[in-house]
């Protein structure tokens, strides 16, 4: 029997920013009410985390809880463990309205990271990605290019992206020409101006 792989395998490329494929991650979406008692700990038992809020990502080592949309929670844990928490969801969600799927192999993740990695997102993606509105810990679903997508920051230098497995190696290679040496704006990499 074969072993699971990632889409892309740990691919990386070093250029304004390091872009790498993250390797394969646990990824549950959860429907669901989730102002509901039994949805909430299903998520927070499951994940160790806090319930996030909107547009928020709650993280502690490799677990996190996504907020996706006001029905739906992506819980994000270690790949080997996805049935175990898969049951303890179900268990916690006993006789909710809510569905909780392992959509693991059907998503891949990728890391950009550097001082450039926001102007390297900036360059792809219509969403509003100023400090002054997108800081660590929110999330975004939207649009690399033609793909959909969810991103977040991790801090102020490292996005996590999550895209269809199917289109792993367009988003890789779009994100790469992204960092591309010799591409770099500068918008939010520059220093600040100062008046004199």
């Amino acid at each position: 029997m074969s072993e699971p792989v990632s889409a892309l395998n740990h691919a990386g490329f070093d250029g304004l920013a390091k872009v790498t494929e993250c390797g394969l991650h646990g990824m549950i979406t959860l429907r669901g009410d989730l102002a509901a008692r039994a949805v909430k700990a299903a998520a927070t038992g499951a994940s160790g985390v806090k319930m996030p809020g909107p547009n928020e990502v709650q993280s502690k080592g490799d677990n996190a809880l996504c907020w996706m949309s006001p029905d739906e929670l992506l819980v994000i844990c270690d790949y080997k463990d996805v049935r175990q928490v898969l049951d303890k969801m179900h268990k916690s969600l006993g006789a909710a309205h809510a569905l909780a799927v392992d959509m693991s192999d059907a998503r891949t993740m990728f890391c950009v990271t550097g001082s450039s990695a926001r102007d390297v997102m900036a360059k792809l993606t219509p969403a509003d990605l100023s400090p002054a509105t997108f800081g660590p810990g929110q999330i975004r679903r939207s649009r690399l290019a033609q793909i959909p997508a969810a991103f977040w920051l991790e801090d102020d230098q490292s996005f996590r992206i999550i895209c269809f497995r199917s289109v792993a190696q367009y988003a890789f290679d779009l994100l790469c020409t992204a960092a591309g040496a010799g591409s770099d704006v500068g918008y939010f990499s520059a220093a600040p101006i100062r008046p004199t």
